[in-house]
């Protein structure tokens, strides 16, 4: 989908039509919006078991924060799939569906899944069924997630010590175990590497950085385009301060036990990782996939749910409502709200008014707080004189 489409949902009684028609009602509606503006698409939402005045405040409110939620845990399973294809949206675009087809085209062929959310149930059932379905996965993911990010450090890390230079990468098929002074009480051998550019310094101090270094002991072992690797033997009293002298004179100290068969267990150590990590990307890419195409029905179904919750409280019982799905963009859909309130502004009653030269004006900040503790308060907390929610799936 293209991060350039915006879309309303908005929600019109039938009496904007003068014979009561739904067709109508939409068709007032497609002329409202105007075609330059942006295409409006029925949009069915179906009845739902209605409660109490408070109890329909406190959904819609309650509504609002499912609504707010559901749009971050989309937003954080497309960020997801974006780490793991590397930014290429192509393919992330692949991955970006609903039921196997394009999110806009979930939209404008929406229907309420009866099935997983029965409209016999209570509003506040459905709204709890919603919440928890949208809360497992977003913690499915974000574990999944974690879990191949930490695989993918481990990996990171062992081919590191294979490719890095000779201050971190591994010892294991680079220092022979005949340099090195082994089951001594009180000798030890160090592994220092050199800045190549200071290895003369390195050479001419390192006998007497700190007592008990053994005479000309330092013998080099390797070498490469930033440093030399040396090896110095010195007494096991002294081998603390031998090492924090080295680090003090920017020499890298490192920690290396020869191990019998260390080089092949290393090799079978990355080849583990990297088949672990193959594996478990594969597992992230299709949860990531089935997780943000499932938010997004959630998502959706929760709009719905507010539609249909703040058309009661706005227009009230009994219930006789069209409501239509707009297709703009972020730039023309502040054209479209304007003419939608042009057009609809006698829906609001006293909240909104007319100039002198007959231009719509929205009354004063009273009229909207009053309109707020009543919960007919807007996306944003503006008020308008129809029911509209805006939504960009990206």
């Amino acid at each position: 989908m293209s991060k350039a489409t915006r879309f309303l949902l908005v929600s019109l009684p039938v009496s904007v039509s003068p014979t009561n028609s739904h067709d109508e009602a939409l068709t007032a509606l497609r002329s409202a919006v105007t075609t330059d503006c942006g295409t409006v698409s029925p949009f069915s939402i179906p009845e739902f078991k209605i409660g109490t005045l408070d109890a329909l405040v406190q959904q819609a409110d309650e509504l609002a924060k499912l609504d707010a939620g559901c749009e971050a845990v989309v937003g954080k399973v497309g960020d997801s799939l974006r780490t793991i294809l590397e930014g290429d949206d192509g393919k992330i675009a692949q991955q970006k569906t609903v039921n196997d087809k394009p999110a806009e085209q979930y939209l404008k062929s929406f229907h309420w899944n009866k099935v997983k959310y029965r409209v016999d149930k209570p509003l506040g059932e459905m709204i709890e069924t919603l919440h928890k379905e949208v809360t497992s996965i977003d913690n499915q993911v974000k574990e999944k997630y974690n879990s191949y990010n930490q695989i993918k450090t481990n990996l990171a890390t062992l081919q590191r010590k294979q490719t890095g230079n000779l201050a971190t990468k591994s010892l294991s098929n680079i220092v022979p175990p005949s340099l090195l002074v082994q089951d001594s009480d009180y000798l030890e051998t160090h592994l220092i590497a050199v800045p190549r550019t200071i290895t003369k310094d390195f050479l001419r101090a390192y006998e007497t950085l700190t007592p008990m270094v053994v005479p000309r002991s330092a013998v080099q072992v390797a070498t490469d385009d930033e440093f030399t690797l040396y090896a110095v033997t010195t007494f096991k009293k002294y081998s603390h301060d031998f090492i924090h002298k080295c680090r003090e004179s920017k020499w890298t100290p490192r920690d290396f036990k020869y191990k019998e068969g260390g080089k092949e267990e290393e090799s079978k150590e990355l080849e583990r990782v990297a088949k672990e990590e193959k594996k478990v990307w594969g597992e992230a890419l299709r949860l990531g996939r089935t997780a943000w195409g499932e938010s997004v029905m959630a998502w959706v179904h929760v709009l719905a749910l507010r539609v249909f919750v703040e058309t009661v409280l706005r227009y009230g019982l009994p219930l006789n409502f069209v409501c239509g799905l707009v297709r703009t963009t972020p730039k023309l859909a502040k054209k479209a709200r304007s003419n939608l309130d042009r057009t609809y502004s006698y829906l609001g009653g006293n909240a909104f008014g007319r100039d002198k030269k007959g231009r719509v004006t929205k009354d004063d900040s009273s009229t909207s707080a009053d309109m707020q503790a009543a919960g007919h308060m807007g996306d944003g907390g503006d008020y308008s004189p129809y029911v509209c929610y805006e939504f960009e799936i990206l």
